[in-house]
């Protein structure tokens, strides 16, 4: 691998520290920006209207529609909004929801964005798209779709739920574990990807134990910039395409669905790339599925599919889904075997892998 690779790095501007979410406005003008429209989810609508008035006049409005697997109708909604208010770019708060519908408003517009995350999601560093339409959630990768502007502010972090802090946390620990057997990894993204690995090892059990723990939140954060990055500049496998199926066709919740799916993804995997998935394995001290599984259920994580409102029944169609058209996958997959994984994942068994 060291003999041969191809390595880009990210174009988005990073600005990490806690108070820096403040200076949102003077990213805006930066740009060469002057309307704003702020958006999120409607859980974080006065979140979002208190940042649009300390935007000033620099903001032009807030559209508080986002929702989970960015569908399409939302952002045809959006679309009129950033049309009515005449936003020249666009300011999101809040988690992968929020970010989802400003990349998809990029997207159509190539408004540039501003992102304040809130979770450990990691996608506001990505130029990949996840949007759900007709009940399938499909992907697409373009430049317009990278935000410009990531500000990683651990003050905001630290209200969020221990729960949603795991989950997300762990969706961002999938994109850094499928960038370590990723077909064009490359020596960066895979030192990324062990590192905020790490991140999230040494800093999540201390958030569950003391949620306000400043330097812990910004240790997680750090880890969802790093895991968020590597997904970015790397392919995706199989266990992106088994979440991508699940939560586009049958509305799992995005966050749990990876935090239950990744012990299961990575054990498969595992059990053909057992030097690649090394760094799993030495840092939960053994088996990579079964690791992963054990450090999930030791923060309380969910850990069946079954307990997400999946019927077994659902498994059958999802196993045809994920497989009609895979992703590249480092290990061959069939049907079968998927569904024989699904099952394992729906009643919350522990992988052995």
């Amino acid at each position: 691998m060291r003999n041969s690779f191809t390595y880009q790095g990210s174009a988005a501007h990073i600005v990490f520290g806690e108070g820096k979410s403040d200076e949102a406005g003077a990213w805006v003008e930066k740009l060469g920006c002057k309307r704003a429209l702020v958006l999120s989810t409607p859980h974080q609508r006065a979140d979002a209207e208190t940042l649009a008035e300390r935007l000033g006049p620099l903001a032009v409005g807030v559209f508080a529609g986002a929702v989970m697997h960015t569908p399409i109708d939302i952002t045809a909604k959006a679309m009129e909004a950033v049309k009515q208010s005449g936003a020249d770019c666009l300011v999101s708060l809040g988690g992968g929801s929020t970010t989802g519908l400003g990349k998809a408003i990029a997207y159509r517009t190539d408004l540039p964005q501003v992102v304040i995350p809130t979770t450990y999601a990691g996608s506001e560093v990505t130029p990949i798209l996840g949007q759900t339409e007709g009940g399938r959630k499909t992907t697409v990768r373009h430049a317009s779709i990278l935000p410009e502007v990531v500000i990683y502010d651990p003050g905001l972090t630290l209200g969020l739920p221990v729960g949603m802090s795991v989950t997300s946390a762990l969706n961002a620990m999938a994109h850094a574990v499928e960038a370590l057997y990723a077909q064009d990894r490359n020596p960066i993204s895979s030192l990324m990807a062990a590192e905020g690995l790490f991140a999230f090892k040494t800093s999540l059990p201390r958030i569950v134990e003391a949620p306000g723990d400043r330097e812990a939140r910004a240790e997680a954060l750090y880890g969802a910039w790093l895991s968020g990055t590597v997904l970015g500049t790397v392919g995706m496998a199989l266990h992106h395409k088994i979440c991508h199926t699940l939560g586009g066709t049958f509305d799992t919740p995005h966050a749990e669905t990876h935090a239950i799916m990744l012990p299961h993804t990575a054990g498969y995997n595992a059990a053909a790339l057992p030097d690649l998935l090394g760094p799993v394995a030495r840092m939960l001290g053994g088996s990579v599925g079964g690791g992963l599984w054990d450090f999930a259920k030791s923060l309380g994580a969910p850990l069946a599919l079954k307990d997400l409102g999946l019927s077994e029944a659902d498994l059958d169609r999802a196993a045809t889904i994920a497989t009609e058209n895979p992703y590249w996958n480092p290990r061959p997959i069939d049907r079968q075997s998927i569904r024989a994984l699904l099952q394992d994942a729906w009643e919350g068994n522990r992988p052995t892998n």
